[in-house]
């Protein structure tokens, strides 16, 4: 009798175990926080509140941050490309004037729509399109991502795009988006190559992106800077694809994506014998180490947001971003 009572016992807290286990799975479902196999599980990337927070924190202390010219300050609300071109900006502006910005007027980003995409794993992430209070009539598209849990939303992308230049995503009957996998073959370009299609592009030319600014205007402009008497201008361009500079994409309406992604580049001026690099403004200066003698190279990080086609046809881009992140004298 004793060892079936002890069977029996095993056998009732084995079923309590199972049934406890169960309801906190059940908790967990029903509160929106699945941890378990949450790989497998598609949710949407954050709640509309979430995203409206997060905007909220970004922007609080981007104006700090941009106040102090203190890059602690906003360095845990930023990532990826958009880190390195701010905290750049914010050394330079430290060391040109140590006592703060005063000239700092606060961004405020008005009639934010949010587009939030259900997806299975991490990185979470989401888009918001806004109207700025700087830079002119544009919108800011920036993307919130986060790798965990308990992780902080911080912005890894920052471009902006012309009013009207935003597409219509395609979403399910509750208003979320879809998240189009990097290694998607139904777009004229993968998301995940697009980054070295870019580089490629920029050094050889072709079809992959349809003619603008940002494409063959940016290719006249540097065959023209290459031909300056006394000065030679050049460039290496470097794809950005992997961890917080991974692209990330958002099905349209027409089955195409807008992509984000970043690229990594340089430029090197070296002066012929008996001319000099130009003076460079106190910016760059700020940020170069070494004496510029002979030779100055210029290295920066740039985010991009495209519209890539279903399909087949040139590559659309809507919106660049190019910063200085350091300098070398040589």
């Amino acid at each position: 009798m004793p060892r079936e009572r002890s069977r029996q016992q095993l056998r009732r807290r084995d079923r309590n175990a199972l049934i406890a286990a169960s309801l906190t799975t059940l908790s967990l479902t029903a509160s929106g926080c699945v941890v378990v196999h949450g790989e497998r599980v598609v949710l949407p990337s954050a709640t509309r509140a979430g995203a409206a927070k997060a905007l909220t924190a970004f922007t609080n202390a981007y104006n700090k941050a941009d106040k102090a010219y203190d890059s602690s300050l906003d360095a845990p609300y930023v990532t990826g490309a958009l880190a390195d071109i701010d905290a750049a900006r914010l050394k330079a502006g430290h060391v040109n004037s140590p006592s703060g910005n005063a000239n700092h007027t606060p961004l405020k980003l008005t009639d934010a729509k949010f587009t939030i995409p259900e997806k299975a794993g991490w990185p979470r992430w989401f888009v918001v399109d806004a109207k700025g209070n700087k830079g002119g009539d544009f919108r800011w598209l920036l993307v919130f991502t986060r790798s965990g849990l308990g992780e902080r939303w911080r912005a890894a992308y920052l471009t902006i795009v012309s009013p009207g230049a935003v597409p219509e995503f395609t979403t399910d009957k509750e208003g979320w988006a879809e998240a189009v996998p990097a290694g998607s073959a139904q777009l004229a370009v993968r998301p995940d190559k697009l980054s070295r299609r870019y580089t490629d592009y920029l050094k050889n030319g072709g079809t992959a992106f349809a003619s603008g600014r940002n494409t063959s205007g940016l290719r006249a402009d540097r065959k023209k800077a290459a031909k300056k008497p006394g000065l030679v201008r050049q460039f290496i361009d470097e794809p950005l694809v992997h961890g917080d500079y991974a692209p990330l994409a958002l099905r349209t309406a027409d089955g195409g994506a807008l992509v984000f992604f970043a690229t990594h580049h340089y430029e090197k001026q070296t002066a012929a014998a008996g001319a000099s690099v130009p003076v460079q403004n106190t910016d760059v200066q700020a940020l170069t180490k070494g004496e510029v003698k002979q030779s100055l190279t210029l290295e920066s990080t740039a985010n991009e947001v495209v519209l890539d086609p279903a399909g087949n046809g040139p590559v659309r881009m809507l919106g660049r971003v190019q910063g200085l992140t350091s300098a070398q004298g040589g």
